[in-house]
């Protein structure tokens, strides 16, 4: 059980924060921003669950994906293997991105085929997933580029994220009545002297 009584402790006051085996990074390291990102998307599916009132499945869903970022977090903030007589760090596991595809098969065979690319939008909760969804590619290139750099990463860390995101992008379908609703790019719309969309 995590127990945490002190919010400020002034360890980090000279720009480095501790990793779980109590070693420092700076705090712009690879690593630090890999997980530190994890963390904005843990946060951005958050503030998009103020909107899945209406969405208790979906809501659930999202709530077991928070969970799972801290444990990914807590991989990423966790470098090498664990020593000698000392318990089993938490890593994600091929199981939680089952779990994900799982979710991804489930929530896309009710959807509307697909003619375009989808622009970031429609409702309140389609649009924050959007945001979601764009934040964990960001974590998930993060990953990558740790994934390549430090021998010691686990590899599932990035394979989980690019599952997340396409989770986020069914799900912001699902939320634009299963993309009946979906806002589509039209290629060249606003191009070759067409006239602009109208401005207040």
């Amino acid at each position: 059980m995590v127990k945490l009584n002190k919010i400020y402790t002034k360890t980090g006051d000279d720009g480095t924060t501790g990793l779980v085996r109590g070693s420092r990074r700076l705090k712009y390291d690879l690593r630090v921003n890999c997980f530190g990102t994890v963390d904005e998307a843990n946060s951005s599916i958050g503030v998009a669950r103020l909107n899945t009132t209406s969405m208790p499945k979906v809501d659930n869903v999202l709530g077991r994906v928070q969970n799972d970022l801290f444990d990914l977090g807590s991989d990423l903030a966790t470098p090498g293997d664990d020593p000698a007589g000392t318990p089993k760090s938490l890593r994600i596991t091929p199981e939680q991105t089952i779990w994900l595809e799982q979710q991804i098969d489930h929530y896309n065979e009710g959807l509307a085929p697909l003619t375009s690319f989808v622009l970031p939008g429609g409702t309140a909760l389609a649009a924050a997933l959007h945001v979601a969804r764009t934040v964990t590619r960001r974590a998930e290139r993060l990953a990558v580029e740790l994934v390549l750099t430090e021998p010691d990463v686990n590899p599932e860390a990035m394979v989980y994220l690019n599952r997340l995101s396409d989770l986020l992008f069914v799900l912001a379908r699902v939320a634009n009545a299963n993309g009946r609703n979906d806002v589509l790019w039209t290629p060249g719309r606003y191009g070759h002297g067409s006239n602009p969309p109208e401005t207040g």
